[in-house]
C-alpha cells in the first residue's frame, strides 16, 4: 500500500547587485536581513547530513556528491522552513507538507519571505549597491540553479523501478510546468539556434542516473538521505524541473508526480508508458520544440512526443485514483483538482497555449514576449526580450511581469502571509516551528528529523523526529501549549 506522501520544494533564487557584485555576500545579506529582523537566528544543525549516500549503492569512480557548506548563513524559521546560503544563492527550503496544495502554498509563502528579505536587506545598503532576486533557474551566462522537489516513498520500492516510472514524467512534464526561456545557453542548445524555450533547465542535464547536483546534472538523482527512518523510507530527490510563478503550475507539477509515485507503489512499474531510447537527447529536443510536434523512439520502438508521453501518464495517474482514491496524496476533492488542471494544461498547450497562459508559465512568458516583439517590431534574438525573460520572474511585485500576466491564483494573499510565520499543522514541521516560535532561546539547533535543546545546565538535549508524520499539531498542539518551559516539554516528551 502506498505511503503517505510527504513533499517539499527547495527554491535556489538567482541575485544581482549587492556590494562589489559578489553573489555569495549579496545572499548572506538576503538571508541575515530577515534573521536579525527577530524572525529566527537558530542555527542549522548538519550533524547527521549524509549527501554522499547513493541509491544505487556505492557511487560510482565518476559520482561527486554536493558539499555541505557549513559555514554560510543558515537559520530556521517559525513556519518550519530552512533559509539559507547555498552555494551563491539564498535558498529557501519549504517546511514538509503532507499535500502538493500544502506544500503549494508554503512554496508561495517562500516568495514572500524572499520579498520581505530584500526589503530589509536594501534598506541597509547604498542605492548602488540595492539587490534583486529573481525566481528563476539561470543567469543568462551559463550558470544554472536549482528548484529541487523532494517526495517520501516507500522504502520497499526497488530505485530501478523509480527510474523507469519516472524518466518519462520527468523529460516530458515541461510541456505543462516549464518556465520557458528565450535563447539558449549552453554549446549544444546553441548550436540549435532557439529563440524560445520550454523550460529554463532542461539544456543543462547530461546524465539519466546520478549522484552529482551542479556537474553532469542527472535526470533521476540517486541522493539517499531520507531524512527519515532509512529503514521505512526513501526521498526521492528531483533536481529537475523549473521554478514556477504559477501557483496552479507548482500544484499540477507536485501532484502528478506525487500520484505517479503513489501509482508506482501500489501498482508497480507495468502501467507506465517506456521512457525514451535516449532520455536525455528526448529532455533537451522537448525543450526546444514549443509546437510539441518533436518525437522521441521509446524503448519499445515507438515514437511519442512529450505530449503523448503525458497524456499516458495523466491515464495512469486517473486511473489509479479512480480505483483507489489515491489517498495517500491527498482527499479526494484535491485529487480531482489535480487530475482536472493537469487535463486542461495539457489539452491547452497542445490545441492553443493561451487558452492555459493563465495557468501554465512558459505560456503566459511568451504571450508576454510576443506582444513586446510585435509592439516594438523586434526579432526573435532582440537582446530586450532576455531582459523581458529576466523581468518575468522579479520577486518584487511592482517589477515583476508574472504579477501582470494574468496568471490564476489558488491562495489569498492572506493564507500564504499566514504561512510565512505558521507551521503547517500536518506535519513534523509542527513541532519544529512551533518550538522555534516559543522556545528559541533554548534551540541550539535543528535540521530536518531532530531539535537541539540547552535548558541551561546539564548536557545539550536532541528530540529525534525520525517520522514526518509525527509532531503534527493533533500530536502535539495541546503539548505545547500547556508546557510552560522547554523543561516541562522535555519531561512530557520523554513520559
Amino acid at each position: 500500500m502506498a505511503i503517505e506522501k510527504v513533499l517539499g520544494i527547495e527554491t535556489e533564487y538567482g541575485v544581482a547587485g549587492g556590494p562589489e557584485q559578489d553573489p555569495i555576500l549579496a545572499s548572506s545579506i538576503i538571508v541575515n536581513a530577515y534573521a536579525q529582523q527577530g524572525r529566527s537566528r537558530i542555527n542549522w544543525d548538519f550533524e547527521g547530513e549524509t549527501p554522499d549516500l547513493d541509491a544505487r549503492g556505492l557511487p560510482g569512480l565518476t559520482s561527486f556528491a554536493p558539499i555541505v557548506e557549513t559555514h554560510l548563513a543558515n537559520t530556521v524559521l517559525t513556519n518550519g522552513a530552512r533559509f539559507y546560503v547555498d552555494h551563491a544563492h539564498p535558498e529557501y527550503s519549504s517546511p514538509e507538507c503532507r499535500t502538493p496544495l500544502e506544500a503549494t502554498l508554503y512554496d508561495s509563502a517562500g516568495e514572500e519571505v524572499l520579498r520581505r528579505a530584500l526589503l530589509a536587506a536594501n534598506a541597509s545598503l547604498a542605492r548602488e549597491d540595492a539587490i534583486s532576486i529573481y525566481k528563476n533557474n539561470s543567469d543568462g551566462k551559463g550558470n544554472s540553479y536549482g528548484t529541487h522537489e523532494n517526495y517520501l516513498v516507500s522504502r520497499r520500492v526497488e530505485f530501478s523501478h523509480v527510474i523507469r516510472a519516472m524518466v518519462p514524467h520527468f523529460v516530458s512534464r515541461q510541456i505543462i510546468v516549464g518556465a520557458g526561456k528565450v535563447g539558449a545557453e549552453t554549446d549544444d542548445a546553441l548550436e540549435h539556434a532557439p529563440t524560445f524555450q520550454l523550460s529554463q533547465r532542461a539544456e543543462f542535464f547530461e546524465e539519466v542516473v546520478g549522484l552529482e547536483t551542479t556537474l553532469k546534472r542527472p535526470i533521476i538523482n540517486t541522493r539517499d538521505e531520507p531524512h527519515a527512518d532509512a529503514e521505512r523510507f526513501r526521498r526521492l530527490h528531483v533536481i529537475i524541473g523549473d521554478a514556477n510563478l504559477s501557483q496552479v503550475a507548482t500544484l499540477v507539477k507536485l501532484g502528478s508526480t506525487a500520484l505517479l509515485l503513489a501509482a508506482l507503489e501500489d501498482e508497480g512499474v507495468g502501467a507506465f508508458p517506456p521512457p525514451p531510447r535516449s532520455p536525455v537527447r528526448a529532455l533537451r529536443q522537448f525543450s526546444l520544440d514549443p509546437t510539441l510536434c518533436r518525437v522521441e523512439v521509446g524503448d519499445d520502438g515507438l515514437a511519442r512526443s512529450a505530449w503523448d508521453l503525458q497524456d499516458a501518464l495523466w491515464h495512469v495517474a486517473s486511473d489509479y485514483a479512480g480505483r483507489t482514491g489515491a489517498f495517500a496524496v491527498a482527499d479526494e476533492a484535491e485529487v480531482a483538482l489535480i487530475l482536472l488542471h493537469w487535463r486542461e494544461m495539457l489539452d491547452g498547450v497542445r490545441d492553443d497555449p493561451d487558452s492555459v497562459a493563465d495557468r501554465v508559465d512558459w505560456a503566459a512568458k511568451q504571450r508576454i514576449l510576443r506582444g513586446y516583439q510585435q509592439r516594438h517590431d523586434l526579432s526573435g534574438t532582440d537582446v530586450r526580450l532576455r531582459a523581458i525573460d529576466l523581468q518575468y520572474h522579479d520577486v518584487r511585485r511592482e517589477r515583476s511581469l508574472a504579477s501582470r500576466a494574468g496568471l490564476r491564483p489558488l491562495f489569498t494573499p492572506e493564507n500564504v502571509r499566514h504561512a510565512v510565520h505558521a507551521p503547517p499543522p500536518t506535519t513534523r514541521a509542527f513541532f519544529r516551528g512551533r518550538c522555534v516560535e516559543r522556545f528559541p532561546e533554548h534551540i541550539v539547533a535543528a535540521n530536518w528529523d531532530s531539535l537541539v535543546f540547552d535548558l541551561g545546565e546539564g548536557p545539550l538535549q536532541r528530540v529525534p523526529m525520525m517520522d514526518p508524520l509525527r509532531g503534527t499539531a493533533a500530536l502535539t498542539e495541546n503539548l505545547l501549549e500547556t508546557s510552560t518551559s522547554v523543561s516541562e516539554l522535555l519531561r512530557a516528551l520523554d513520559g
